[in-house]
Order: structure tokens, then C-alpha cells, then sequence
């Protein structure tokens, strides 16, 4: 992509009404504007981050066994009158009444949409587990939206559900999405602390909210001083076997707790606990029969009966997960992202438009670098070149290519680690070489 033809609106100072790092850095970076309150416009380089977040997390609920769906996000009022809970969520529900005079809401969640979908078309334990997952724009308004896309009232989630004969089973399937998220976290750039927390207008009797740290969170939590430096290895395990003994190890060494350090139930000592800021990305949990009983889900189990099944919910904060990240990589130049969810894996920098050989050399490597499969921006624009060094370094690109009328004379081109700062002289012939997929240069 050409720089030139590309929508990029970056702004040069902080937008007053940003009050995070990530608020700041995404608006300022042109990923995002604002079109009311707690509501954004995903633009073009945001909206490449949030779909390389998505497809990571589409692949790994594929590989648990989870299959993908879509709900629809406007939902009839008489779902939730049924189960007497129309009125849970308070004015945090966005109520709507179609031209029909019927009652509709725009959904904060989904558990009666799926189960009601369940129970219309499961009716036999032959067919359980059932896993079915979907991946949807949500609305909540909230009370006072903040930290940007982090608590904002318009959100794209991932929300995954079980189905289960009873409580043994349906744990089984809850220690796949707890291995899952482990796995999807890891994949982002991500270590996240499993905390058991309140369930919230969920419910359920058991669950696990996820949480990265960083310097600005919106809420704390206590952890083993060795967990920031702990070689966290969560990829050899196998789906199909017992997880529980997994879980329960990862748990025992890296779990974490909102409350205060009790030394009665804790089995930390105090000493060993570091008090540190954290962002909520996922969510699990176990609801029992919290919605399969007032909805009636039941199945035919083998002796003729009905049983009402054990269900479980799991959900992470797609949109949310975006400005956590940003949050969690950056300096005081601009973001650095991570390498697998970057918007581009390199930056091309012409420091010259108008020296012929600096244009030469550009266009030379960039057309090698597309056909190799490479996503890179190219900065054929006209600006001074420490305003283009300046906006590729915002942006955070994990490489950049510099080419500059001095090195381009001798078929030379500086190349720069975003993260580290590290730089390098190498030739025009060594670049393909560097960063072609096929020789791994971006791992």
C-alpha cells in the first residue's frame, strides 16, 4: 500500500479528551475517531489491527472444536420478558420499538438468543456437546464511557457457548476455552493472569476473568512477583486429553485475585505478592442451568428422561483487546505493535520523492516485497522526512526501511527495529532476502 492512496489522518498533538495512553495514541495515529460518545469509527489502519486480532481468535476457537455463527445483534424484548430479566441491565439496555409496536432491544448479550436457537433445534444427548461461537458488534450504554475503545458503549466481542449433559461435562468444555484463551492470548504478544472474579449480570456458579497488566489499568490486581518474568509455555497440550490436571497447574503458579491479600485463604505469602495495575480481555464461565432451565433446554438422555443441560460462557473484548495492546506496547514515539497483529509488517521510507535514484530504489524493493507476499506501506509522500521517520515510528510498524539519497547512490538502504531501535545498513539485494516470508525474516 502507497502511502499517497492510503487514508491515514495522523495528528500531530494529543487530542484533549483522551485520557489513556492507548485514547491518545490511537486517535492520534488515525485508527480511530470518534462519532459520539463512546462510539468510534474504525479507519482503515485500526480496522486492519481489529480483523488480525479476529482471525487469531477465529482460529483458535476453531482449533478447540468451537463452531462459528452469527446472532443477530437487534433482539426481540419478548426473549427477555419470558425469563423476567428485561429489566436486569437498567438503563445500560438500548430499548427499541419497530414500526410494528413490537419491542425489540439492541442486544448487551446473548445467552437467551443461544439457548432459545438450542432448544428449537437439540433435543437428543447424541448431539452434546454442542459448541457454537459468533463474533458481533454489541451495544451497552454505558454511564460514563472512558479509556477510548476500552470502555466504550458500541464493542466487538467474541462470545462463545457450551452445552453439556451435566456439571462434569460441561467442565470439560470450560478447561478448553480456559486452554484456548491461554493460546489466543500468547499468540497476540499477550501474558494473562487468570482471575476468579464476580460474575456479574452473567451469572454462573464458577468463572475466570483474564487480565493483562498495564501501567494505566482500570482496576488492580495481586499476583507472584515471578510472574513478570515467568516463561509462560501453554502450546503443548492436546484438546483431547484430560485438561483438568493442566488447569489446575497453571492456576496453582500463575493465578491471581482482585482482593486484598488474605492470609488465611491466600497461599502466597505476602512477601511474594506484587500489587500491580490490569486490563480486563476475556471472560469465562460456568452458568449451570441459569438459562437452559427458564428457557426449558432439555435433552433425552438414554434412559428416556429429560434433562435440562449445563451450559457455559465465554467472551473476549475484540475492540477492547486493540487499545489493552496499545496500552501494553508502546514509548514516547507511538505505538509498537506486536509483530502478528501489526497493520503492516514494515514501513518503506523514501526520505527523497524527488531524487531519482531514492525513487528507484523504492520502487524497486517494494514491487519485490508485495510479490513476495510481504504487507508493507510504502511513504511516497512529500513530507519533510523527520515528519515521515515521525509517522512510521507512531504507527508503530515492527520494521521500517529507510531509503535516503546518501545510502541510495550506493545501493544501500538503513533498515530499523521498531522495538528495540536497533539499526542497520544492508544493501537493496539483501532486503528481499531479509524479509521474505519465505525466509522467516518477520519471526
Amino acid at each position: 500500500m502507497r502511502l499517497s492512496s492510503y487514508f491515514l489522518p495522523t495528528l500531530k498533538n494529543s487530542p484533549r479528551e483522551a485520557d489513556t495512553i492507548s485514547h491518545r495514541l490511537m486517535l492520534r495515529a488515525g485508527m480511530i475517531q470518534q462519532s459520539s460518545t463512546g462510539i468510534y469509527s474504525w479507519l482503515p489502519l485500526g480496522f486492519k489491527v481489529l480483523k488480525r486480532i479476529e482471525q487469531i481468535i477465529r482460529e483458535e476457537q476453531n482449533a478447540a472444536g468451537w463452531n462459528e455463527m452469527l446472532m443477530p445483534t437487534i433482539q426481540p424484548a419478548e426473549l427477555w420478558y419470558k425469563n423476567n430479566c428485561y429489566n436486569d441491565y437498567g438503563p445500560e439496555m438500548l430499548r427499541i420499538t419497530d414500526r410494528h409496536k413490537h419491542n425489540m432491544l439492541y442486544g448487551p448479550t446473548n445467552e437467551w438468543q443461544i439457548t432459545d436457537i438450542f432448544k428449537k433445534h437439540i433435543h437428543s444427548y447424541k448431539k452434546l456437546p454442542s459448541r457454537l461461537y459468533h463474533i458481533q458488534w454489541k451495544f451497552r450504554d454505558e454511564v460514563r464511557p472512558r479509556f477510548g475503545v476500552m470502555r466504550g458503549r458500541e464493542f466487538l466481542m467474541k462470545d462463545a457457548y457450551s452445552f453439556d449433559i451435566d456439571r462434569e461435562t460441561a467442565k470439560i468444555n470450560y478447561n478448553r476455552q480456559f486452554m484456548a484463551y491461554l493460546r489466543t492470548f500468547n499468540r497476540l504478544g499477550l501474558k494473562a493472569l487468570p482471575v476468579n472474579a464476580d460474575s456479574g449480570l452473567i451469572g454462573g456458579k464458577m468463572n475466570h476473568e483474564f487480565v493483562i497488566l498495564a501501567d494505566k489499568g482500570e482496576s488492580e490486581v495481586f499476583c507472584q512477583k515471578d510472574w513478570l518474568n515467568a516463561d509462560v509455555n501453554i502450546d503443548k497440550f492436546d484438546y483431547n486429553e484430560n485438561l483438568q490436571p493442566v488447569v489446575d497447574s497453571y492456576l496453582k503458579r500463575y493465578s491471581a485475585t482482585k482482593a486484598r491479600h488474605d492470609p488465611v485463604n491466600c497461599p502466597i505469602e505476602l512477601g511474594n505478592l506484587i500489587n500491580l495495575p490490569c486490563i480486563e480481555v476475556g471472560h469465562i464461565f460456568y452458568l449451570g442451568n441459569k438459562y437452559s432451565e427458564p428457557m426449558g433446554a432439555r435433552v433425552t438422555c438414554p434412559n428416556g428422561r429429560k434433562k435440562v443441560v449445563h451450559m457455559g460462557s465465554y467472551g473476549i473484548g475484540i475492540s477492547r483487546l486493540v487499545g489493552a495492546i496499545v496500552e501494553a506496547y508502546n514509548d514516547k514515539n507511538g505505538i509498537v505493535w506486536p509483530e502478528k497483529i501489526a497493520p503492516f509488517h514494515l514501513g518503506l521510507i523514501n526520505l527523497s520523492v524527488d531524487d531519482m535514484t531514492c525513487r528507484t530504489a523504492s520502487e524497486d524493493i517494494y514491487t519485490k516485497l508485495c510479490s513476495a507476499g510481504v504487507d508493507i506501506l510504502m511513504d511516497d509522500s512529500y513530507y519533510r522526512p523527520g515528519v515521515k521517520l515521525a509517522i512510521m515510528d507512531l504507527i508503530g510498524l515492527p520494521w521500517q526501511i529507510v531509503v535516503s539519497p546518501r545510502h541510495a547512490v550506493n545501493k544501500i538502504v538503513e533498515i530499523k527495529n521498531r522495538r528495540t531501535g536497533k539499526r542497520e545498513e544492508i544493501s537493496v539485494e539483501e532486503v528481499l532476502t531479509r524479509f521474505a516470508p519465505a525466509n522467516q525474516a518477520l519471526t
